[in-house]
Order: C-alpha cells, then structure tokens, then sequence
C-alpha cells in the first residue's frame, strides 16, 4: 500500500482516510524524522489500525514511531467502549514496558570518585540479561497478590513507601485484574523473574540533570541542575510476554467468528464487550501490576546499594520517586470527544500519557504543573523530563512520545558496530557501561535510535508536552 501524506503543519502529517478506514491517521513529526518515517512504512500500520471497528477521531502515531506488531510503535489509537474492539498488538509484548525516575539530594562532584563502585555494585544487585531470574522467589500465593496489587505488594513487604505509590501512575495499582484468566506458562515465568531488569533497550541508569528549561515546574518535580538521578527502564518481563503470545492466538479465532476484517492478522482484535475483550483486559492489567511490582523492587534495591556506598542515611540521600510511567497498556478513560465526555479505551503502544496541570488523574504533588513525562534516551543520548498539557489532552488522548525510536533493526545494529568497542566509545564521553552480554551494547547503541533531541522538540513544538529538564547519562547497566 502506498501512502501519500498530506502535511497540516509544521509537526502534523495526515494519512488522508482512505478505503477501508474509518477515520483518518495523524503522524506527529518534523520534516527531517518524517523522511525516516516514510522509510520504514509505519504509515501503513497507522492506516492499518484506522480500519478496527470503533475507532476515533483518528488514528495516532508520535514522532518516534517505528514499525511494530500489528500497531505501529509509537501508535495511539482511542476505541468507543461499546463498539469498540481491545488488540494486544495495539499493546505490545512487554506489557507496562515504563520508566521509573528518582531523585536525589546529591550533586555530580559528590559520587564522582564512587560511580565505578555505584554501577559495579547495582550490576550485582540488580539481575539482567535474557531470561535473567530475580532475588525473590515468589510462592504462588505471592504471585497472585503481585499480580492483583502491584507496586503496592512490593511496598507491602517493606520495598519501598506509600510516597512511592502517590508518584506511580495509577497508583502502581491496575484495577480489574484476575489471574484466574493466565495460563499456567504465564504464571511460570513470573515466579523468578521479579525485580530484573531484562535485556533489549531496558536499562538502570545514573544520570545528572544537565539543563533545566522550566524552573518552577524542575522545583516542583524535585530537580536541579547537576543533581543526580536514576532512572529505571524495565517492564513485565516473560509473563507480560506470554500473556501476549496467549491472548494473539484466542484473539485470532475472535476476530474470525465475529466476521472483523483487518488488513493484517497481526491487528487480531475482540469486541471490548466480549467474553475474551474481557479476560484479555484482566489479564493485561495482571502483567501491568507485575511490571509495577518489578520496577518497585529494583527502586528499593538501588536505594540500598547507593545508601551502603555512600554511606548516607535514607534523610541525607533523599533518593525520591519523580514519577513512573507506562509505555505499552489499554486504558479505560473519559476524554471528550466531538463535544461529548466519553468513556474510551486508549491504547498507547510506545507511547506515555500527558495530561495536564489541574487533571483530577494528575497526582495531588504535582496537580498544579501537570504530570511528570519521562523520556529516556539509550546509554550515549540524553534522556528528557516533560510535562503534560491541554493540547494532548484535546488532540491525542492525552498522550506524547515514549523515547527516540529505533533507526536501525538489531541486526542492522550489530552489522554497524562490528569492529568496534561501543563500552570504550562511552567511557570516552564519560559513561561507564556494564551488561550482561556484548550484544546488547551492539544493538542498542546510540546511533541505533533517532535523535532524541529532535522528537522531544517535535512533541514540544505540536503542543503535545514541554520541556522541563534533560538528564545526562554517566553510568548505565544493560541487560
């Protein structure tokens, strides 16, 4: 399928609704990243999606975009409650696939001489790699309280505080769970894979705040220039995975008996009203706790290693929750639409959601600035701080960017490094890098991933968020 876009502005490219789609498609971008966008053919995927039944306004891509299962990476796409369908390929595999942020009350001079010991040390703490098993062995009991409670069941054992929770979306909570719709493969692989970080793009990192561009709203989220943080990217691990791999093969019987035709079975769908709409919800909001739950322990497991370290007290650190993020979910909420509150069910699939200063879903901290927006880069690039605002909550569903996007496929990557020394590479711009393996430094190398810098401008420049603070990498550890 060719694709002619028709340009609204200077960030707003539209897939003029043709054939079988029921609304039309609208790519945030800028003229140089949409050349890439053009490229790897995500606005067929995003013509693609604008043919599932209940689809409105319009189907979205951000400017990170890249192409994906079924959904375009980087796609948001809003469905009518009662007419509308539920895909997990408009979620993803890596089910709450997030990022977590923490402040602190040090600044860069003060670990300098420490950082090597911080990121051996957390390497050891922290398991990572493909298939990597935890520090905790959960009983099935256990698992089942994960699963119904996320982040909340860490905090319960001791891993963390209830200011944590207020600074989680959702309360790091997702109502609607059952385990009871998991399949007994899914429950395996969550019993030791708790509190790891996993491999691909997933990352612990310690970072310095470099630039702040809003002071008041940086005062609020508890940063400032040359104070040092860490972020944690991670998500739901082999479980979040396999209820994914479970829910695409029920979904692709559904979507045949219902007579729903899509232009890719990777778009497999069922009514949101629907038995298996249902179990797939419950059954997703099990993996979004699970990843809560996972990024949680890691929090508190990184506290105890810079605590130990540093030799500091939990009151002199002040290693503080910023905010958590989801990534890849579907989420039942109110928006307007055609001048009409509507209960929808959102879709964001590498994509974060934006909501704006005064938004009752806005934590009470932070009601009067909106909600915090974490966007990460990878190991070399700078990662972004953000805030929420009216123009996503009108245009998008009150949703923005998730990261730079991929550029380049792994296998693309690894051929490209192929001779080189990328933890070298780093070390020489002042990052120290550990991983479990050499082949994620290949893959996820910066030039892997788009200019960061250029899709954050993009998202500020539609109005989707604003910039608050960039952050700087000095020390990461991979999977």
């Amino acid at each position: 399928m060719d694709i002619e876009l028709v340009q609204k502005d200077a960030y707003r490219w539209e897939v003029p609704r043709t054939g079988r789609m029921s609304v039309p498609g609208l790519i945030f971008s800028d003229d140089v990243m949409i050349e890439d966008i053009l490229r790897d053919r995500g606005p067929v995927q995003v013509a693609n999606v604008a043919t599932l039944p209940g689809i409105l306004t319009h189907s979205l891509a951000m400017p990170d975009m890249h192409w994906g299962y079924g959904f375009p990476i980087g796609g948001v796409a809003a469905f009518d409650k009662k007419n509308g369908v539920i895909s997990p390929g408009g979620v993803g595999y890596d089910i709450n696939c997030g990022v977590r942020l923490f402040r602190t009350e040090l600044e860069h001079g003060r670990i300098k001489k420490k950082l090597e010991e911080l990121v051996m040390e957390l390497f050891r703490a922290i398991p990572s790699g493909v298939g990597s098993k935890g520090r905790l062995r959960l009983s099935e009991k256990d698992e089942r309280n994960v699963l119904l409670k996320g982040a909340r069941w860490a905090v319960e054992q001791g891993m963390g505080s209830e200011e944590d929770l207020v600074r989680t979306e959702d309360g790091g909570t997702m109502e609607g769970a059952d385990p009871g719709f998991l399949s007994e493969r899914a429950l395996s692989r969550g019993r030791d894979q708790l509190g790891t970080l996993g491999s691909g793009n997933h990352f612990l990192e310690i970072g310095v705040v470099d630039e702040i561009y809003d002071d008041r709203i940086a005062r609020v989220f508890g940063l400032f220039e040359s104070g040092v943080v860490v972020q944690i990217h991670s998500g739901s691990r082999g479980l979040g995975y396999q209820v994914c791999d479970d829910s695409l093969k029920i979904m692709g019987r559904v979507t045949l008996r219902e007579g729903i035709d899509i232009p890719d079975r990777q778009l497999a769908c069922a009514p949101i009203t629907s038995s298996e709409g249902r179990e797939y919800f419950s059954a997703m909001a099990c993996a979004a706790n699970y990843a809560w739950a996972n990024r949680q322990a890691m929090l508190h497991w990184t506290r105890e290693v810079f605590m130990r370290v540093l030799s500091m007290s939990p009151v002199d650190l002040k290693m503080n929750m910023v905010y958590d993020v989801c990534h890849n979910i579907a989420k039942f909420e109110r928006h307007m639409v055609d001048g009409k509150e509507r209960e929808v069910c959102v879709h964001r699939k590498g994509a974060t959601r934006s909501l704006p200063s005064g938004h009752p879903l806005v934590p009470e901290p932070y009601r009067d600035v909106g909600q915090p927006i974490l966007i990460p880069g990878d190991m070399g690039t700078a990662s972004y701080v953000l805030a929420g605002t009216d123009v996503a909550l009108a245009e998008t569903f009150a949703s923005t960017c998730h990261g730079a996007g991929r550029v380049l496929s792994r296998k693309a990557a690894k051929q490209a490094a192929k001779g080189r020394a990328i933890a070298r590479e780093l070390e020489d711009q002042g990052i120290l890098v550990m991983a479990a393996g050499k082949s994620s430094l290949a893959e996820e190398m910066p030039e892997a991933y788009k200019d960061v810098d250029r899709v954050v401008a993009a998202v500020e420049g539609a109005g989707l968020s604003r910039k608050v603070a960039r952050l700087r990498p000095i020390g990461v550890i991979k999977g």
